[in-house]
């Protein structure tokens, strides 16, 4: 089964996500494991996705590693990361968000995920979700299973009718619901801001005009 991303509008990000887990157990996964250095020179996002964990997809040849798990055909089309503790260490690079993302991930769930890489996931698309020990350790055990992920109610959702709830702050969720960064979400605002700006200076004036008349 393939992911579902249920979106608030045909142009945004998404408010549910419906997906089989990828399962990658390494702890310290760091940044440079994510996408190595030697592909930072590009500013594109697009095609990133074939760079990622490329040490360990790809053998000395260049052909994939048929022992590494996301290259197993049961993983293929999953949306939805779960990796051991200390996700994103390591040094900040927004590629590894875009390098993930293009991959077809959109979401990565761990019990302790590096601040620097879940600021630059959130900034671009990707849903960082971090849950107690014992629950990663569960869903580590369980490769394969469908969680549902809703970003409204900032819940996760498992098989057995659980529902788990993720800190998510609320500029964050309204970011990805509507599919936009920070500077995003600002340029969007921008009519708002010239009418209160508008607003606001001419309240001013009118404030100054009734002082110089008494």
């Amino acid at each position: 089964m393939s992911a579902s991303i249920h979106a608030a509008s045909a142009d945004a990000g998404f408010v549910e996500l419906i997906s089989r887990t990828a399962v990658l157990r390494e702890r310290n996964i760091d940044t440079d494991q994510i996408i190595p250095a030697r592909f930072l020179t590009t500013t594109e996002r697009k095609g990133l996705g074939r760079f990622a964990f490329n040490d360990w997809r790809y053998l000395a040849d260049g052909s994939p590693n048929p022992e590494f798990e996301l290259n197993k055909p049961h993983n293929a089309g999953a949306a939805i990361l779960v990796a051991g503790r200390n996700f994103g260490c390591g040094s900040s690079r927004e590629h590894a968000p875009w390098a993930l993302t293009d991959l077809g991930l959109r979401a990565v769930i761990s019990s302790e995920i590096a601040d620097i890489f879940r600021s630059n996931a959130l900034k671009n698309g990707l849903l960082p979700i971090v849950v107690a020990q014992d629950l990663l350790d569960e869903l580590l055990d369980q490769p394969g299973i469908e969680l549902r992920i809703d970003v409204r109610t900032r819940s996760l959702h498992l098989p057995d009718g659980r529902a788990v709830e993720f800190p998510l702050d609320a500029f964050a969720q309204t970011c990805l619901i509507e599919g936009v960064d920070q500077l995003g979400y600002l340029l969007r605002q921008i009519d708002a801001i010239h009418h209160f700006e508008q607003r606001r200076d001419a309240a001013r004036n009118n404030s100054q005009e009734q002082t110089h008349a008494r």
